[in-house]
């Protein structure tokens, strides 16, 4: 019987840059998202917030979608695959990354207010993926 292998992340946290929306060669976009996700542990019998940071890597549509609708700040959620790559750098040097290739992004609240305090519509509901029912993206928290 052969083994199976199960590569699935789901994750929450807020983004720590504005996402970063690029196109292939052959014209597929693919947005670049960067996400803190906070792990609590104890340390010297006090409770302490130590960030993790996350690549998440959106294709097609849904990253257009995530370059458009989110900033900086806002907090989303992911369900994805992690991917490792590598390559060789401008030096020569061997690099490697892992990444999150995102299945679906949800945003978890609207759009902050501008300085005046005006709210700007968002897609309802907030939920953004491929072929998937939006009562199905629903965190039950």
């Amino acid at each position: 019987m052969a083994a199976s292998n199960v590569n699935v992340v789901v994750i929450t946290g807020n983004l720590t840059r504005d996402p970063e929306l690029r196109t292939t060669p052959s014209g597929a976009p693919v947005c670049n998202l960067r996400l803190a996700c906070n792990t609590r542990r104890k340390e010297a019998g006090e409770w302490v917030d130590k960030p993790n940071y996350f690549d998440i890597t959106v294709w097609g549509a849904q990253g257009e979608s995530c370059a458009t609708y989110l900033e900086k700040g806002r907090p989303v959620a992911i369900d994805g695959r992690l991917e490792w790559r590598e390559w060789e750098d401008n030096n020569g040097s061997k690099r490697q990354a892992v990444e999150i290739i995102a299945e679906s992004v949800q945003f978890l609240d609207s759009k902050p207010a501008d300085a005046a305090g005006r709210f700007t519509p968002q897609p309802a509901p907030s939920a953004v993926g491929a072929g998937r029912n939006s009562a199905d993206d629903e965190i039950p928290f």
